[in-house]
Formats: structure tokens, sequence, C-alpha cells
């Protein structure tokens, strides 16, 4: 992207800062961090030399934010506890989860998947990409994206009915 393409940048920028900051607070789950990781992202969209390599602009940068967070954490290995703020107020969730009871125990699930299982179930349910994008984006086969989603879901399931 050229500096001639200003306009277009920060028009890209109104429209997928929250997206990214939400995903990268949903990733490393401190709101400092996750303005970093934002703004690394834009930085780093800003200063690239080759064009988008995704089908999406929202999943090559969701693809940055999640590639920081990694490169970040690669050498501390640092686990992050899910805490109650993380959770999306949004109308669709009031809907799924009938009481605060029940959202711990999602939470308390969310904190049982590996790193990759909440990426896989973020990228699909919340932010609604497709299969084929995630697997491009990720770098997996179809098939066994579709295993880790079913995966992490299941592993929701089995910690809800344990409650």
């Amino acid at each position: 992207m050229s500096k001639l393409d200003t306009s277009f940048f920060e028009q890209l920028y109104r429209d997928y800062q929250q997206d990214v900051f939400r995903f990268s607070y949903w990733l490393c789950g401190q709101p400092d961090e996750a303005k970093d990781i934002t703004a690394e992202t834009f930085i780093r969209l800003w200063t690239a030399k080759s064009d988008i390599q995704a089908e999406t602009v929202k999943g090559y940068l969701l693809t940055i934010a999640r590639n920081i967070y990694l490169q970040k954490h690669r050498k501390t290995k640092e686990h992050v506890e899910l805490r109650d703020e993380l959770v999306d107020p949004a109308p669709h969730l009031d809907n799924v989860m009938a009481t605060k009871a029940e959202l711990g125990v999602v939470i308390k699930g969310l904190q049982e998947l590996s790193g990759i299982e909440r990426t896989v179930l973020f990228m699909k349910a919340y932010e609604g990409l497709s299969y084929k994008e995630i697997s491009q984006l990720l770098k997996l086969s179809i098939p066994a994206l579709k295993v880790k989603v079913h995966r992490a879901r299941v592993k929701l399931l089995k910690s809800k009915l344990e409650e």
C-alpha cells in the first residue's frame, strides 16, 4: 500500500479497528496489549510491500493480529486466564446464556481450550469467517480445521454438562 492511499487506509482503519481490537483482546485478555497489537496490525498493513493475500481485508487483518500476538508470546509462553470482562455483551450471547452461572461455565470451558481451538472457534462462530477463509489464514486444511472447530465445540459442551 503506498502513501498515496491515505484515504483508503483511513477508511480501512475506521471499518476494521474495532474488529481487530476485539480479536486481539480475545487472544491476550489485556486491554493495553490489545491496543498495542491493534496499532501494530495497522502499521504492518500500512507498510506492507505486497498486496493483501487473503479473500477479505478483515481476515487479513485478523491474521496479522494473531501473528503479532504469537510472536510476542512465543518467548514467554504466558498463559492468560480469561476473565468475566472478556465476554462480548452482544445480544446473541444473551440469548444463548440464560444465567450468569452458565456464562461462568462457558468461560471456564474457553480457558481449557488450546490457543488454536480458541482462535478457530472465534473466527468461525464470532467473526463468521468461512472454513475456506480460516483455512487460508491459518494454513490448515479444511478437514483439519473442521475437526478443530468440532473438538472445540464438543469440549465446551462437555464442560457445560459437567457443571
